[in-house]
């Protein structure tokens, strides 16, 4: 759990440094629920363990009040044991998109069924001693964790078992002007959204529609946790805060992916399921608070599509990142606080009229460029 009454900087420490490997995000989720609750109405949970908070209109919850959500994924990708050798050697498959090539010679920690936690090693051979090889990729089955118990037996009473789901276990710091650490993607985002609702709180901003604060699990294998939050909310809009790539690095194509650079502000993405409407009033808004914003072409895999198949409007605010998917992820920390900013300057400006309109194009011709 994080302090009681935590400062912002502590719960983003106490959130970013918590496990939350997919299917099993409780130690982040707990935090992130304690945070927040000061300053929303209702918290609530589902039975997969996705969170959220809501706070009520001005007017207090009416019967048919729009519902609005601003939403992050708080899962962070990880690897799953298949199987345990009689020498204690782990195998593992990745749980969501986990890169082998970062994988040799990396602590982790293991997660076992009874909630402890047992540290471990990728193993790898020593320079010295393997072949050859011109690739650089590693199959799943070519890797294994060590956990220093030499057989099956002894790996078992330390509740280290199949299925259980391992985590690299790098912790947050700051270099220069960035946040450094794993799982950036997308604790930071839950970081931003409880920002959001935090400052809404202590500034007293009325809001005249119901403002629900969704932090969805299970994103990193296919945008569970959204799909079902999307279903059962039925919201009128959703705003999704994620990652994007900082392209401004090497081996980075911009001709595919486009330029975005750190401490520039977020980017908005433009693909089909990110709502045209909504996309023209962000750069509105940003232009009359004087607020960074970039633009970028991403893809499908994010939780904007949970919410386009519920057709609910929706968009992305993402923060650009470096090394995405890596243990040393990288977010400028202006990028983090414009992406605040917008956040509640998007919100502030947007009413329950607006929000129709965008639930009703044909009547006002909104989604003209």
């Amino acid at each position: 759990m994080t302090r009681v009454n935590a400062s912002k900087e502590e719960f983003l420490y106490d959130y970013l440094n918590a496990y939350a490997p997919v299917a099993q995000e409780t130690r982040g989720q707990d935090i992130w629920k304690q945070y927040i609750s000061p300053f929303v109405d209702e918290l609530e949970q589902d039975a997969y363990g996705t969170a959220y908070g809501v706070v009520k209109g001005s007017t207090g919850f009416r019967k048919n009040s729009q519902k609005v959500v601003i939403e992050a994924h708080c899962d962070e990708i990880a690897w799953i044991i298949t199987n345990i050798e009689e020498d204690g050697t782990i195998r593992v498959r990745k749980h969501g998109g986990s890169d082998n090539m970062i994988a040799p010679s990396k602590t982790v920690m293991i997660h076992t069924h009874n909630g402890d936690q047992v540290p471990g090693v990728f193993g790898w051979p020593a320079i010295h001693t393997r072949a050859k090889r011109k690739d650089l990729g590693y199959a799943d089955h070519e890797l294994w964790v060590d956990s220093g118990f030499d057989s099956l037996e002894d790996c078992n009473e330390q509740g280290i078992e199949i299925g259980c789901l391992i985590t690299f276990d790098d912790q947050l710091k700051e270099m220069g002007d960035y946040y450094v650490g794993r799982a950036l993607d997308n604790k930071i985002g839950g970081y931003i959204i409880a920002e959001v609702v935090r400052r809404i709180h202590d500034r007293s901003i009325g809001l005249p529609y119901d403002l629900y604060v969704v932090n969805s699990v299970q994103e990193e294998v296919g945008l569970f946790g959204a799909k079902k939050i999307a279903k059962y909310l039925q919201a009128d809009l959703a705003l999704v805060t994620d990652v994007c790539h900082n392209t401004s690095t090497p081996k980075m194509d911009l001709a595919k992916h486009g330029p975005v650079e750190g401490g520039k502000g977020p980017s908005l993405e433009y693909t089909s399921q990110n709502h045209r409407g909504i996309l023209n009033k962000l750069k509105e808004v940003a232009k009359a608070n004087e607020l960074p914003l970039q633009h970028h072409v991403g893809s499908y895999g994010n939780d904007t599509m949970a919410f386009f198949l519920e057709n609910t409007p929706t968009a992305i605010l993402a923060s650009p990142l470096k090394y995405m998917h890596t243990t040393v992820e990288m977010v400028h920390r202006d990028d983090v606080e414009n992406c605040i900013k917008l956040y509640i300057a998007f919100l502030k400006d947007i009413d329950d009229e607006w929000i129709d309109n965008i639930n009703n194009p044909l009547n006002t011709g909104i989604l003209e460029l």
